[in-house]
């Protein structure tokens, strides 16, 4: 009898064993698709950092546009830092880098230019983009032509990844002001805190560390067809913020730099069917303190209350760099959500039978 039991202990140590290694086999078979896991790590490396798996022969122009100069900074700051590898040194230490261009050339096994993307591939959040060609004058014809868009499509991913913190992160007083007075919705980040809230102008503060941010939202009514040009736009900033916006030295108020970096303005697609008209420049005190830095402004039409809606960060942190600070803050305008598309309903189609 105690022989029995001993066997069957030692008959059921082994089905628990089978059973383990069974379990964690399912898992992972369960867990993989296409050679990465449905659970991923987390993605390495900092924002606006991007990691170029290529050959020496076509890095060059990848780094002119990746690490090109951000316009209408106060100092040169590249849109990316990159760091550069060839396809042999992409191990799986590097795998889970947030952003990857991947240029993998192989006359063998292409026989033209194919474009892919992946996101959250290797880790989350990440966003791999990967071009295959035959070789290397069929990529740099493909880059000269669309190296830009590449660049700009990483960084709306990042702007997008920092928005969506934001849906978690608001400041509900400043969210509940706009619905009220501007009859829109915009995430506002919870560490920014009111200064000044009225029935067309919201000015918000985030003054920890040892940089500021500040937001600003004002409308005003919509009766010239020539309201979404760049004088105009910049007229009105000047008006507006100059009004509303002074420092410690009588007589001081905000403006716009024009000499040394001129402002630039952009059309540009948000939301689901939605334009803006996006103006990057510098601001500056005028007959005041020696202050200035970069600022970010989208400007929208209110269809359904004939109002202008001009959303707008800015950035002061002298003697530091203020691309990412910038980047982290503009993430709060591509969130602005007008009436038109608050109240907008789906189309939803219905067929007889």
């Amino acid at each position: 009898m105690c022989i029995f039991f001993r066997t069957f202990a030692t008959n059921l140590e082994c089905m628990k064993r089978c059973y383990w290694i069974l379990a964690i086999v399912g898992c992972i078979l369960t867990g993989c698709k296409h050679g990465h896991g449905v659970t991923k790590v987390s993605a390495s490396g900092s924002i606006y950092e991007c990691l170029v798996v290529c050959p020496d022969a076509v890095y060059e122009p990848i780094q002119a546009v990746m690490e090109g100069d951000m316009p209408c900074l106060p100092q040169m700051e590249p849109y990316f830092n990159l760091t550069h590898v060839h396809e042999g040194e992409f191990d799986d230490f590097l795998k889970p880098t947030r952003n990857i261009i991947i240029i993998d050339i192989d006359s063998a096994r292409y026989t033209g230019l194919k474009i892919k993307y992946s996101v959250d591939y290797w880790s989350k959040p990440q966003r791999v983009f990967r071009i295959q060609s035959p070789d290397p004058a069929t990529f740099l014809t493909y880059w000269q032509a669309n190296g830009e868009d590449v660049r700009d499509w990483l960084v709306r991913q990042e702007l997008d990844r920092q928005a969506s913190f934001y849906r978690a992160n608001t400041n509900k007083a400043a969210r509940a002001s706009l619905q009220r007075n501007f009859h829109c919705d915009m995430l506002i980040n919870e560490d920014y805190q009111t200064i000044l809230d009225s029935v067309d102008f919201l000015w918000c503060c985030n003054n920890k560390g040892t940089m500021r941010r500040d937001i600003v939202v004002y409308s005003y009514p919509y009766t010239d067809v020539n309201t979404f040009t760049l004088d105009y736009l910049c007229h009105k900033r000047d008006s507006v913020l100059g009004q509303h916006i002074t420092a410690s030295v009588a007589g001081s108020y905000m403006g716009t730099e024009y000499r040394i970096f001129p402002p630039q303005m952009r059309q540009m697609k948000v939301q689901k069917d939605g334009f803006a008209y996006e103006v990057r420049g510098l601001w500056k005190i005028q007959n005041g303190e020696a202050m200035g830095g970069p600022f970010v402004s989208h400007t929208r039409l209110d269809e359904v209350n004939h109002r202008v809606i001009t959303a707008e960060v800015f950035v002061y942190a002298a003697g530091q760099k203020k691309r990412n600070a910038l980047r982290q803050a503009e993430a709060m305008l591509y969130t602005l959500q007008l009436e038109q598309e608050l109240s907008a309903l789906e189309d939803i189609e219905i067929t007889g039978k």
